[in-house]
């Protein structure tokens, strides 16, 4: 075999049993013994995976053996707050290596190693003897390993693809140089998983910022001195510390064992002995799919099934796969029976649409021709109202024909009654929109439900399947090809397979519908769902259909006013350097700076031996010499140029003119919206520069204005209605300045008398008190001591005590039942509050008190767009709302309606709640967003 083809797979053991185990935490597999096979089905899984896909030539399953390791002896507290594995795993792994046995795959373990030292040592063993070795763990540790002939590959979740890492992908994932400080990190940052105390104040950014500036860890303690404040304190008091966390993160590739190639090639099945395990486990459909044969049930014993025949969702009930599915395997297109009909006729859509208005909730899903909603050409509409049933009616290129029929549709979609069920209702509703349908009636996503009911879980429709119905739908890449260029349209499949892809697409939400629905309102989500999530579905299909104008002209000049400044600059760089070289070369740059100039004593190197020249190392070389500062300004006005001034003209609509985003609903688990293709809610405004990117935002026309509205401080007023503090409450609603009145009553001045700095302290306070700010953290955003900070904090809390009762109350709710609320019902779970780590439950506290605050301000601005939205259309005005930006929103106004439309505005976001403190809002006007802002 020559080495091109030594293809070799290590399998963390451990690491994609826990992860297949708590893939199924919900929604457990129980043999018809009520043994839990969760574990080893989801492993056997992963591993036929590998096998098919990957199709390796060497494999081997790497295990962690029992007793202490070389770490445990090095630092006694090693791995010490691990909870204590779960029975269901402990039985799991016999069963796990009979079925390694079966497929006589070897599995291995070194005593006092653990299974990264292990895969470590024979990746390295394996590298010289010209495998290609792939890594198979989720875990990040293993970054460390990666070359170009050792990758990491992190399996696949949900129906999604594996991802395969190797240097380039390490370094960009956690912004390094060089895989090597992958252990520099996780060194100073530490592990709370494991235990490892790295160094204290140092998390995950603060490491990376410190790399840049100088490495490694080795080199961060060593110039300790340097680094000011809190900081360089906490470092030079734990230089030990950090070391002996490097050295407890390093995966060691010594551990006593040799790979044999022998040993590692892949053999054929051993298939009786995979029947008679898969025999013994129920694993019916693995059996019928690798060996091709039947295994019968065992009725001999009765069915044991989960608590209540339902799955818990932190209070809302959604019925989970029926016991009997599990115990036969995942069903699927080919295993399931079905009926999924085509309708391509007028008089059988006719008698279709009879049958839909008699309905009380029908599904329904578009197939198109693109992702993009304003793009996007119909290529049929399937239906569903009942269990495994489905109807599909193709719509044909011609635009002309195509019109004519989806019109026959309007008796159901413009019906009132009829509860439309759909999932991402919102594109459906654009791609409509485009035909001149309006949807009415009642509207239920399912994407949006489960969103609700678990917000911190993903919700396409694939893993939604798998998870509640037991289901694995079609894939789209089985009939158009994977995503990229070459991938075709649904217009180009036949029809038969449109037919069924279809179907089941409509017939599977539907079946979802028929969980979520009652969900909902066991779940306590019903207002949040009905008033806030739902009515805001079309507002921002409304809102993306619309658009924003730019000046395309404006910002066309821009770029070649910045292409111009980055010539000169890059000719003054030039100058200073005395030669000329390829300013976009790290490695060239990197001579001229510390080759040629010398501008450090011992600079860093990347592994490939070249010159770091990150921004953090340049920051702190400023002063060394001019062109350094230039270098940096080069970049900056390099990537504002690409990343927004040359990128916008691209997303303009040929269709529209006009730039439109794509608002997500359910992202954001504390129920704030986000914005795509592009970001909109990230256009730059800290620099003059890009201050100047926002004002080429402008009016549809010379006939409307820009308007911005925005809400002042709504997360401070909503604490205060929440905690029903009566202080802050009178601040408000005096309209105090917030900020000096609490800096007054803090420091025991009177309000004239507060300083600029006081009332700095105290605007930190206020702002940080949500996220459980600290004495150490007050006095690292300020010039106070920890003491000082200390006693700041004391006094806030004495003058607001209605602030403190909140807290300690919201932390002990999420405590007792799991979640805490919005003022809407909006739920966040917190699954690690009573956690043992105090890391990590101080993680969930704080989320206890800010995600009712963060949820609630979420929602009032969406009620505010909701009846906004609603007043426009219901006056009949012609100006439009644009953008949703956090606490903004931004308005096309015409000009004659501008009064009207300003007064309109701030009566609904000022309004749009009941709290007991006024919400304030304000409003801007001007020629494009910047002056509106």
């Amino acid at each position: 075999m020559s080495d091109a083809e030594k293809k070799l797979f290590l399998l963390d053991a451990y690491a994609l049993i826990f992860r297949a185990y708590f893939a199924f935490a919900r929604n457990p597999r129980v043999t018809s013994k009520g043994m839990d096979t969760s574990a080893i089905y989801g492993f056997t899984t992963a591993l036929l995976d590998v096998l098919n896909k990957e199709n390796p030539t060497h494999i081997a399953v790497v295990f962690d053996m029992k007793g202490p390791t070389k770490r445990h002896e090095m630092y006694e507290e090693y791995k010490a707050n691990r909870d204590e594995t779960p029975e269901a795993i402990k039985i799991a792994v016999p069963y796990i290596q009979k079925v390694l046995d079966a497929f006589r795959i070897p599995y291995v373990g070194v005593e006092g190693y653990e299974a990264d030292d292990v895969i470590g040592t024979l990746a390295k063993q394996a590298e010289k003897d010209g495998y290609i070795t792939y890594m198979m763990t989720p875990d990040k540790d293993f970054g460390q390993l990666v070359t170009d002939n050792i990758l990491m590959y992190k399996p696949a979740r949900g129906g999604g693809q594996p991802e395969v890492m190797g240097p380039k992908e390490i370094c960009e994932k956690w912004d390094i140089e060089n895989v090597d400080q992958v252990i520099d990190i996780l060194g100073m940052m530490g592990d709370s998983a494991d235990n490892i105390p790295g160094l204290p104040g140092v998390g995950e950014k603060t490491a990376v910022k410190l790399l840049k500036q100088y490495g490694t860890m080795e080199n961060v303690l060593e110039h300790a001195d340097e680094i000011k404040g809190k900081l360089g304190e906490k470092i030079r008091d734990n230089a030990d510390l950090g070391r002996l966390s490097k050295e407890l993160a390093t995966i060691w590739i010594d551990a006593p064992i040799l790979l044999s190639e022998t040993d590692v090639t892949r053999d054929p099945i051993d298939e009786d002995k995979l029947k008679e395990v898969f025999e013994e486990l129920e694993f019916r459909t693995l059996a019928k799919r690798i060996l091709d044969v039947e295994i019968q049930k065992n009725s001999g014993a009765s069915v044991v099934k989960q608590t209540g025949d339902q799955m818990d969702l932190f209070g809302g009930t959604v019925e989970a796969a029926d016991s009997s599915d599990q115990n036969s395997g995942v069903k699927t297109l080919e295993n399931t029976e079905h009926h999924y009909q085509k309708i391509d006729d007028e008089m059988g859509i006719q008698m279709l649409m009879k049958k839909l208005v008699k309905q009380k909730a029908v599904c329904f899903d578009t197939e198109t021709t693109s992702l993009n909603a304003l793009e996007a050409e119909l290529v049929g509409i399937a239906f569903s109202y009942d269990a495994s049933k489905a109807y599909y009616i193709p719509v044909p290129a011609d635009q002309d024909e195509a019109q004519k029929i989806v019109d026959l549709t309007r008796p159901f979609f413009e019906n009132t009654e009829v509860e439309k069920i759909a999932q991402n209702l919102k594109y459906d509703m654009t791609v409509l929109q485009n035909y001149g349908i309006v949807i009415s009636g009642p509207l239920f996503d399912t994407m949006l439900a489960h969103y609700l009911l678990q917000p911190d879980m993903r919700h396409n429709m694939d893993l939604l399947a798998e998870t509640y119905l037991n289901y694995r739908p079609v894939s789209i890449e089985t009939l158009i090809g994977k995503k990229g260029k070459s991938q075709g349209s649904m217009r180009d499949v036949e029809i038969d397979k449109v037919v069924e892809y279809a179907g089941e697409d409509a017939d599977i939400t539907y079946q979802l519908y028929q969980k979520f629905k009652p969900g909902i309102a066991e779940g306590g989500v019903e207002k949040v769902f009905y008033d806030v999530e739902t009515p805001l579905v079309p507002v921002l299909a409304a809102m993306e259909f619309e658009g924003i104008n730019v000046d395309v002209d404006a910002l066309n000049a821009y770029s070649v006013e910045l292409e111009k400044e980055l010539k000169s600059l890059e000719e003054s760089i030039i100058e200073d350097a005395g030669e000329r070289f390829n300013l976009g070369s790290p490695r060239q740059l990197g001579e001229i700076l510390f080759g040629k100039m010398q501008l450090m004593e011992k600079p860093k190197k990347t592994k490939s031996g070249q010159y770091s020249t990150s921004e953090d190392i340049l920051q702190g070389l400023t002063d060394k010499h001019p062109i350094v500062g230039k270098i940096l300004d080069w970049r900056q006005v390099g990537k504002l140029k690409s990343t927004y001034v040359d990128a916008l003209p691209q997303l303009v609509s040929k269709q529209t003119g006009r730039i439109h985003t794509t608002y997500n609903q359910t992202v954001a688990a504390t129920g704030r919206l986000s914005s795509t293709n592009p970001n909109l809610q990230n256009i730059p405004i800290r620099t003059e520069r890009g201050r100047k990117v926002r004002g080429m935002f402008i009016p549809r026309d010379e006939n409307h204005i820009l308007l911005a509205a925005d809400y002042s401080q709504i997360e401070l007023r909503i604490i205060a209605a929440l905690s029903g503090d009566e202080a802050m409450i009178s601040a408000f609603k005096n309209g105090e300045d917030i900020h000096a009145a609490t800096a007054a009553k803090v420091f025991d001045v009177k309000l004239e008398d507060v300083t600029r700095e006081q009332r700095s302290h105290a605007k930190t306070v206020n702002f940080g008190i949500i996220y459980g700010v600290s004495a150490f953290g007050l006095s690292q955003q300020t010039n106070l001591s920890r003491t000082e900070a200390k006693e700041v904090i004391e006094a806030y809390f004495r003058t607001y005590p209605g602030i403190r009762d909140y807290i300690d109350n919201q932390v002990a709710l999420a405590q007792k039942q799991g979640y805490v609320e919005t003022m809407f019902g909006r739920r966040r779970y917190l699954k690690d509050i009573n956690s043992r780590n105090a890391v990590v439950r101080g993680h969930a506290e704080r989320n206890a008190v800010n995600a009712p605050i963060q949820g609630t301000a979420a929602d009032v601005i969406k009620l505010a767009m909701i009846k906004i939205h609603k007043r426009m259309q219901d006056e009949g005005m012609k100006s439009r709302m644009l953008l949703q930006v956090h606490d903004e929103l931004v308005f096309d106004a015409e000009k004659s309606e501008l009064n009207k439309l300003k007064e309109l505005v701030a009566k609904e976001m000022e309004n749009a709640v009941a709290l007991e403190v006024p919400l304030l809002v304000e409003t801007g006007t001007g020629e494009n967003w910047l002056e509106a802002h």
